[in-house]
């Protein structure tokens, strides 16, 4: 493959997937900063890798596999680092509209999940993927993603409530997006 054949797959492949890219890293890390950090790391790697990449179908699962292993592998990096608790800023307490929540909810409410069933609730409300899908991109069998997603709704649905916040039903959550 030529340069330029190399140069227009690498365009097409940001055209068709950017934005997904984009809110499932909002989604696994709350901000918009690490979001196009994520974003962009992921499109590099896709780039300094594309030879690898024999179907174009498959195109949308290898672009989410690249991210998730940024995502894991600065997680890890992050988790080495040490953070002084009196350094952060105190949390501020949003009041409640009268229409439900906003994205900024819904980010903090998924920010308080454990990681085990944030992934799995992005990769299925907001990336659409199925079970066996998330299953095969997360290396764990099927009824663990069904009980980490059962989980993980029911600590969604706690904290909104806890927050005197309506719930709305997972479809919704995911239209949601910043």
């Amino acid at each position: 493959m030529n340069s330029i054949e190399h140069q227009q797959r690498v365009a097409d492949l940001i055209g068709q997937h950017y934005e997904l890219l984009y809110r499932v890293s909002f989604r696994l890390t709350g901000s918009v900063a690490d979001a196009e950090d994520l974003t962009q790391q992921t499109f590099l790697t896709a780039q300094q890798k594309l030879e690898q990449l024999r179907q174009t179908d498959s195109a949308k699962s290898w672009l989410l596999a690249i991210l998730r292993h940024h995502f894991f592998r600065n997680r890890s990096r992050a988790a080495k680092q040490s953070v002084r608790l009196d350094s952060l800023p105190e949390p501020s307490c949003s009041t409640p509209r009268s229409d439900g929540f906003d994205s900024e909810e819904l980010q903090a409410a998924l920010n308080d999940l454990p990681e085990e069933f944030r992934v799995p609730l992005v990769l299925f409300y907001f990336h659409e993927l199925s079970y066996l899908d998330i299953a095969a991109e997360l290396s764990i069998p099927l009824g663990t993603v069904m009980s980490r997603l059962s989980r993980g709704k029911e600590h969604l649905r706690r904290r909104l409530c806890r927050d005197g916040v309506e719930t709305k039903p997972p479809q919704l959550l995911a239209r949601q997006l910043p």
